[in-house]
This record gives C-alpha cells, sequence and structure tokens, in this order.
C-alpha cells in the first residue's frame, strides 16, 4: 500500500499551521491560487478543505507517490524538496543529512548530460553526486571542492550539451549486469517482506498480508539459494523495520538487486492483478535495471500464475529511490479480491510465484539472444 508511516497524515478536515505550511508549498508550486493578506494571518485555522485534496493529489501524481490526497512523511518530504531550483542554495555532500531538492536533481541531470557520472538522478546529494562534480569541475579548471556554489553554476549554465541518446551510467550498469555472466553464485539479493509485527497489512480472516508475504519470501529465499545466491530478508516474522532500515539494510549488504513484496487491497470489488513499480520520476528519470528487472517479474509471474497484468509502473517511493541498486517492488495481487485471495491462500501458489522470481531473476543476467520467452525459463537440474 502506501508508504508514508512516520508522522500523522494531514487530511480533508484537518486544520492548523501544519496545513498552512502545506498551502504554502503548494501555492509556490502554483498549485494553489495566492492567498489573500486575511487568510495568511490566519494559520491556525488554515483549512485541508477540497481544493487541498485535489492539488495534493496532482503532485503525487506527478511527483510518482501514492495517490491518496494526503500529506504524510514522505508527500511532506517531496514538497519541501519541490520548492527548491537549482542556485537557491550551495549545494555538498552531508554523508549524516544528505541534501535533497529539485535542485540537486538538476544538477545530477546537468552532470549527465555533460558526461559526468553523478549516480542515479534521485535528488539526493550523495557521495556519487560530489565525485562526479568534483571532476566536472577539475576539467574546466574550478576549484575541486564539490561543493556547487556560483562559479559552478556560471560553467554548468555556459556549457553544451555533450552526451546523446541515453544517460551512459545507466546504460553501463545495464551493460554490466549481463557481462558479469548468466550465474547466480555469489550474488547477493535482499527480499523485502512488507509490513511485519504488529504491523500486519491488510486483514482477511484469519489471514494477514504480512504472514503470506513473509512466506512468499522465505519460498523465493529457498529457490534463489539453491541456485547460488546470497539472499537475506529484511525481516522476520516478529520485526516491522521502517523503509529506511530495509533500504540502508540492503545498502550496507552491498545487494545486486533489492525486491519488496506485498499484497494490495482496495474498497472497489473489481480491483484485482499483479504490479510492479521500479525507481523513476515519469518523466525520464529512472533506474534501467529496475525498469527491467519490473518487467520481467511482472510479466514471469502472470505468466505462470494466470492472474491480471496490472503493468509495471515508475514510483519515487524511497524504499526505491534510495537504494543503491536496482530495486523493485512487486504487488501479488489483492487480498480484497475474492479470486486474488483463494490463489494467494493456496501454498502452489506461492510456489509458483517464487518460481517466476527466480525465473526473473536469472534472465536479468542473460544476454538477449540467451533469453528465453517469458514463462518458460526453468533452472537445469529443477523440475
Amino acid at each position: 500500500m502506501g508508504t508514508d508511516s512516520s508522522m500523522q497524515p494531514l487530511g480533508p478536515g484537518d486544520r492548523g499551521p501544519a496545513v498552512a505550511d502545506v498551502h504554502a508549498a503548494l501555492r509556490a508550486l502554483t498549485l494553489l491560487p495566492a492567498a489573500g493578506s486575511a487568510e495568511e494571518a490566519s494559520l491556525d485555522e488554515a483549512a485541508y478543505d477540497p481544493a487541498t485534496e485535489l492539488a495534493v493529489r496532482h503532485f503525487q501524481q506527478v511527483r510518482g507517490l501514492t495517490v491518496d490526497g494526503r500529506v504524510g512523511e514522505e508527500t511532506y518530504r517531496a514538497l519541501s524538496e519541490a520548492r527548491w531550483s537549482l542556485g537557491d542554495r550551495l549545494l555538498h555532500h552531508d554523508p549524516v543529512r544528505p541534501m535533497r531538492g529539485d535542485d540537486v536533481t538538476n544538477l545530477q541531470d546537468r552532470l549527465h548530460e555533460l558526461g559526468y557520472d553523478a549516480g542515479p538522478v534521485d535528488g539526493v546529494f550523495g557521495a556519487e553526486t560530489e565525485a562526479g562534480l568534483r571532476a566536472f569541475q577539475r576539467d574546466y579548471g574550478l576549484t575541486s571542492d564539490g561543493t556547487c556554489g556560483p562559479a559552478t553554476l556560471r560553467a554548468l549554465r555556459q556549457l553544451g550539451r555533450k552526451v546523446t541518446g541515453g544517460r551512459p551510467q545507466l546504460l553501463r550498469q545495464s551493460a554490466s549486469f549481463v557481462e558479469s555472466g548468466p550465474h547466480l553464485i555469489g550474488r547477493r539479493i535482499v527480499v523485502d517482506p512488507g509490513h511485519g509485527g504488529t504491523d500486519t497489512g491488510f486483514t482477511a480472516g484469519e489471514t494477514t498480508e504480512a504472514d503470506l508475504v513473509l512466506d512468499l519470501a522465505s519460498r523465493i529465499e529457498g529457490r534463489l539459494a539453491a541456485a547460488g545466491a546470497t539472499v537475506y530478508l529484511t525481516r522476520g516474522r516478529h520485526q516491522d523495520p521502517t523503509p529506511a532500515e530495509r533500504t540502508g539494510f540492503a545498502n550496507h549488504a552491498r545487494a545486486d538487486l533489492f525486491l519488496s513484496l506485498h499484497t494490495d487491497a482496495h474498497s472497489s470489488e473489481h480491483a484485482r492483478g499483479v504490479a510492479s513499480y521500479y525507481y523513476g520520476t515519469g518523466s525520464g528519470a529512472s533506474s534501467t535495471v529496475g525498469e527491467q528487472f519490473a518487467n520481467l517479474v511482472r510479466r514471469e509471474v502472470v505468466a505462470r500464475t494466470g492472474m491480471l497484468d496490472l503493468g509495471s509502473h515508475p514510483k519515487t517511493w524511497d524504499l526505491l529511490r534510495t537504494t543503491r541498486m536496482p530495486a523493485v517492488r512487486l504487488d501479488c495481487g489483492y487480498l480484497s479480491h475474492p479470486v486474488d485471495r483463494l490463489l494467494l491462500l493456496d501454498a502452489r501458489l506461492r510456489s509458483t510465484v517464487a518460481s517466476a522470481v527466480l525465473a526473473a531473476v536469472q534472465r536479468l543476467f542473460l544476454p538477449a539472444e540467451a533469453d528465453p520467452p517469458t514463462g518458460t525459463f526453468v533452472l537445469p537440474g529443477r523440475s
């Protein structure tokens, strides 16, 4: 489901200074009309009205967030990041509190256009962005201090685009997966069962999302381990790590892939099927390998289970954004739908999904000429 969890979300009917802050951010983005002086003076009376909800939904849609019309932690942070334009502040690498914002995204984009590898275009000023910036500064006779100030900005704006036909670091990442060989021996893969502990996710009778995806994660772990991969689960039955703890665990493990498992639920009786998500803004910046893996795993699951195909979609959730390796979230059906629920309760179906994930992971490392059709791959020596 959604990814906003730590702060109490703001929604229709709420009032107060926090709502006024949301209004200010939406007005700065021209998603709400400018307020009159009387309204601006009454911060305690600022109301989360239908116009605010509509503006928030529009913002969430454009930014690749969960579209629910409410402002939780992730949406609030995205609103704050959207206020920054390149040149508004000095940009530098802070390993404790990394700078985040649209200005960082613009800097990363500009460096990539000039042929410098600044890491993922994720709006987070990390070590890779600093390295790319230092290389640019060094090549153009600037002080190579890794800080984007006025002199660096002038140089960036004066130079034309050098790279065409795609971002080289993304092409290199995609090629490196194939060039590293087709085997899974030694690959480090983190499987993340959603929810856990007191957070059961969606519940249908005695069945909880948390228990189902943990069982599925264990089956996937077994199949990948048998193929030679080193597999880590982000939680056991009684833990509920935060999104930051889950991605931090994967980054610390220096994983090659990250797969988060969920089921979905909806009030509509027609909502059913399998969807996958990868990091992407919907406007060009995306994880190339993440998108490829999202498509592979979704198509393998659909082909082997007959469940409805809901496609793969770019999202900017922190769970996908802050991982340093290709990351995908797989939603394996709707527990709120009677047909999907019946399928998911069948242990044979969950074993089939686990086999589909194994096939998708293996295909990710195969060259195009050796890639088998969807739904046909079987690991040698296994039925």
